[in-house]
């Protein structure tokens, strides 16, 4: 690693930062489903969007496939935390596969409210970003009845057969400010468009862009742990800059780059709802080898969210401590 500048004397951390109960729940799923199962077990998806994550459960026995037509018939497939289409489910059941169901439920809830918009004859509105797998599950629960924005731009063109039957949801992971301006073109556009009864955008990606927020004003340089592909990760960056912050995205300690610390006093540090918290840790380390002890937590928010593992977890958990 090259030796870094030592101008650094502060850290701040924000709370909350890392991972959500979502996350939790999914990454709890895939090890308990090794646990009963043995390996492999196999996984549709990346089970959360963090490289290190997916490479220590394929480490235990995971095997990660882009399709369920990937999986054997009969062996066990978990579903990621971003949702499944009912098609999967049904070529799941097809191929006779122990499905675990480790969607998030906050991302279950947008797809219960596009069946129940879809089934009252409304033209649904999903804001988020193309080819995100969370869109992907949530438009193959009413394909014909959805359609995808992702700018004010979009929203401008838009047409829409009956514009007084629209209703609108939105991906959980998406930058709060950015949406609302969205949404509001919409409620324009369309003003008896409906939404959900609250928010689509999930309180973690809520509380953490919060954090981040708040912190901006007052670090020189921002730094989130976080895997590319993470969503909710690249939006915090995204929102440290638009406060005015330089931010930039990393994996892990290993990419920290030397011309970022030059002249930087005070570094803020968050990670991605599917960051584990080990490498915030290494992090941290990384700066206390270069003499920076001033380290203290930013907390905007305290979650106390927990969310319980899918039914088929529990049921084989019973049965073993029963047997």
């Amino acid at each position: 690693m090259t030796p870094v500048s030592n101008t650094v004397e502060k850290l701040l951390l924000a709370a909350p930062r890392g991972y959500c109960a979502g996350v939790d729940r999914a990454v709890q799923t895939v090890e308990r489903a090794l646990e009963i199962h043995d390996a492999p077990v196999y996984v549709r998806k990346e089970i959360v969007h963090n490289k290190h994550v997916v490479e220590r459960l394929r480490e235990r026995g995971a095997i990660f496939v882009d399709e369920h037509t990937e999986v054997p018939e009969g062996a066990v497939c978990v579903f990621s935390a971003h949702g499944v289409a009912p098609s999967v489910r049904s070529g799941s059941r097809e191929r006779s596969l122990h499905t675990i169901d480790a969607t998030c439920p906050l991302v279950t809830k947008v797809h219960r409210e596009a069946v129940r918009f879809a089934e009252d004859g409304y033209t649904i509105v999903l804001v988020g970003h193309d080819g995100h797998e969370e869109v992907e599950g949530t438009m193959g629960e009413a394909p014909d009845r959805i359609v995808l924005v992702q700018s004010e731009q979009d929203v401008e063109a838009l047409e829409i057969e009956d514009p007084e039957r629209v209703a609108y949801i939105t991906q959980t992971t998406l930058a709060v400010n950015e949406t609302s301006l969205i949404l509001a073109r919409l409620r324009e556009r369309f003003p008896n468009i409906v939404g959900p009864r609250t928010d689509d955008i999930c309180y973690a990606t809520t509380n953490r862009q919060a954090a981040v927020r708040q912190m901006a004003a007052l670090c020189d340089l921002m730094l989130v742990v976080g895997s590319r592909n993470s969503s909710n990760s690249v939006r915090l960056v995204e929102v440290a800059r638009d406060c005015g912050a330089e931010a930039h995205l990393i994996d892990n300690a290993g990419e920290v780059q030397e011309g970022w610390l030059t002249g930087a006093r005070v570094v803020g540090i968050s990670s991605g709802a599917s960051a584990p918290e080990d490498l915030v840790a290494d992090l941290v380390d990384f700066f206390r080898a270069r003499g920076v002890m001033d380290i203290s937590e930013f907390e905007v928010i305290r979650e106390d969210v927990r969310f319980m593992l899918p039914k088929q977890i529990r049921e084989a958990v019973s049965a073993g401590e029963a047997s």
